[in-house]
């Protein structure tokens, strides 16, 4: 029985220790989405974000990410550090018959709070790729060359819209 308190206990500890390298939160703006991130270490981490994309219409959007951590600015020392990212990716998602897909970047900046674990930060995520569509009005795409109903595949316009507003909690 000791042994298996000892097991336990040991794996509580290791279980702490990794856990400091996940953090989840949420992120609004273009949309609201749920954000998990794991850091591989102080300079790079991936990012998932999966929820409501509010451009056009609502749709389901995953966005995949590999970020790196490029600046801290100690600005206030007394409350945290401000802190610059960039990173790569993917975004797909769609609605009943709407869906777009492309490649994803992203620009943020943002604080960390020196004594709880939490991060706030702005960024802005611009989706380059394709929309595919079918039975409903081409214009509300954003594409007033074409009007009518039927089928059409062009530039996600939306996509460089996407901007927002990120809160994270790190384990």
């Amino acid at each position: 029985m000791k042994k298996f308190l000892l097991l336990i206990v040991a794996s509580l500890f290791v279980t702490g220790a990794f856990a400091q390298d996940w953090s989840v939160g949420a992120r609004v703006g273009s949309g609201f989405q749920a954000v998990g991130q794991y850091s591989f270490n102080s300079k790079n981490y991936v990012e998932a974000r999966f929820g409501l994309y509010l451009v056009p219409g609502a749709a389901a959007d995953l966005t995949g990410l590999y970020n790196w951590h490029l600046f801290d600015w100690n600005w206030t020392p007394s409350a945290g550090t401000w802190f610059f990212d960039a990173g790569v990716g993917a975004g797909v998602g769609g609605a009943k018959q709407y869906a777009y897909i492309g490649a994803a970047g992203m620009a943020r900046f943002g604080f960390k709070f020196r004594n709880v674990p939490i991060s706030l930060s702005i960024d802005y995520s611009p989706v380059l790729g394709l929309d595919f569509a079918y039975g409903f009005n081409k214009d509300y795409l954003g594409d007033t060359e074409v009007s009518g109903k039927g089928t059409y595949v062009g530039f996600h316009r939306a996509g460089l819209w996407n901007t927002g507003l990120t809160f994270t909690y790190t384990f």
